[in-house]
């Protein structure tokens, strides 16, 4: 096959394998992205100082360990989350997973589509009817490097990392003279009330649907060192690092955008470089992520195509509005998602005992009704859950899966035994 394709319907090979780096490169891009510093100004107005460093690093512990789990999985077999799901959920059943996953990354590709048009109208004072041609220009045109494959990827991110870091780095230089130092920011105080549980559940949730499909690039992965490291550096460092910039913001300027905040501080330039690293290194992911569903979904191997159809239908759904929808889609990620990965790490582990057969290698049935049972009871238990819903829905799922193999192991043995 092509590797110039990304090998969509089948695992990497060993020549194809990337290195640290490199891993470490695509999937910081990947979670360099404003939303979850929007999510983070919600615990910046919630919290002091010091809570919100506990909160953070807890949810993102939880978070990046959830991804780095699937990331060794990814590595060992080659294959990514939708593919996996075939074992899981059966050839047909894993349709199932291929819909919720692909539905939420064109979302976000439709939210961030949105966000980096409405920003720039209101950056540089355009007029409102800017937004709409803008949506489509940047709909479009985010998914050129998505459409070329992992390797355009890692250059944009190789580029556009280590900017973006520095330009985080002057944001929190400024603030902490604006704010009169240290001990001025850690003397805060909160004017809103959040739970603890609803706090983690933000910080969780906000990324949780890029951890799970995360498995598009640790699959890459030359080790099982380097897939876990760099997915750990990706998700609880990179990813608690823009929830701090959020509350930080939110603490500081009453922004929990670090566009809005250089743009406080008076560093527009800075401003809109930060806004377009920020957006595209996460929308050409996540239309990757939206490709690598939809191929699997309609078994064509034709990436390229379905990254364009899906740039479409994610500038259609940004002009429609996606933009004043963030807060009920995160929700719906946090709930349907973390279920699906769970379910397949206990697959590798407790069905498979480590060692999952090649794709080629194994029958599978058309539905495999144990993990379809086990990912509609950890979804109702997160959903229906007053606890962190996301962290409920892993823990329901995984031992459900594990009552009904065990249920469905005892009956082939009755069977056969009789």
């Amino acid at each position: 096959m092509d590797s110039k394709n990304d090998f969509p319907l089948s695992a990497v090979p060993a020549d194809q394998r990337k290195g640290l780096w490199s891993m470490m490169s695509v999937l910081l891009g990947f979670t360099f992205f404003t939303a979850t510093m929007w999510a983070g100004g919600s615990l910046g107005t919630a919290f002091n100082f010091n809570e919100i460093l506990g909160i953070v690093f807890i949810g993102n512990l939880l978070l990046g360990s959830y991804a780095a789990g699937l990331a060794y999985v990814a590595f060992k077999t080659g294959l990514n989350t939708v593919l996996l799901g075939r074992y899981s959920f059966g050839l047909q059943g894993s349709k199932l997973s291929d819909f919720v996953l692909g539905f939420t990354q064109i979302g976000w590709y439709a939210w961030g589509t949105a966000t980096i048009a409405i920003i720039l109208v209101k950056l540089l004072d355009l007029p409102s009817a800017w937004s709409t041609p803008l949506m489509i220009l940047f709909g479009f045109g985010f998914c050129i490097s998505a459409s070329i494959g992992y390797k355009a990827l890692e250059i944009l991110s190789k580029i556009s990392v280590p900017l973006m870091l520095f330009l985080i780095g002057l944001c929190f230089y400024k603030g902490l003279i604006d704010v009169g130092g240290i001990g001025e920011l850690v003397a805060k105080q909160p004017t809103e009330s959040m739970s603890i549980g609803a706090a983690i559940t933000v910080v969780f949730g906000t990324f949780v649907s890029g951890g799970t499909q995360a498995t598009n690039w640790s699959r890459f992965a030359k080790s099982g060192k380097i897939a876990i490291t760099a997915t750990l550096a990706a998700f609880f460092i990179g990813n608690g690092l823009m929830v701090f910039v959020g509350a930080f913001g939110a603490l500081v300027y009453q922004q929990s955008d670090i566009v809005d905040v250089l743009v406080s501080q008076g560093f527009m330039i800075a401003a809109v470089i930060m806004l377009f690293t920020n957006i595209w290194t996460t929308q050409d992911n996540t239309i990757y992520n939206f490709a690598a569903a939809g191929c699997n979904l309609l078994r064509t191997e034709k990436r390229k195509l379905i990254t364009i159809v899906g740039a479409a239908i994610g500038t259609v759904m940004a002009i429609m509005g996606m933009y004043n929808m963030l807060i009920p889609f995160l929700i719906l990620l946090g709930t349907f998602i973390p279920p699906i990965g769970a379910i397949i790490m206990t697959d590798f582990w407790v069905r498979f005992r480590g060692n999952m057969p090649a794709l080629s290698e194994i029958d599978l049935p058309q539905y495999n009704m144990q993990g379809i049972f086990a990912y509609i009871i950890g979804s109702a238990a997160a959903y229906f859950s007053p606890w962190i819903a996301p962290l409920v829905g892993i823990v329901v799922a995984s031992l459900a899966y594990c009552i009904l193999l065990y249920i469905n192991s005892t009956k082939s043995k009755t069977v056969q035994g009789a």
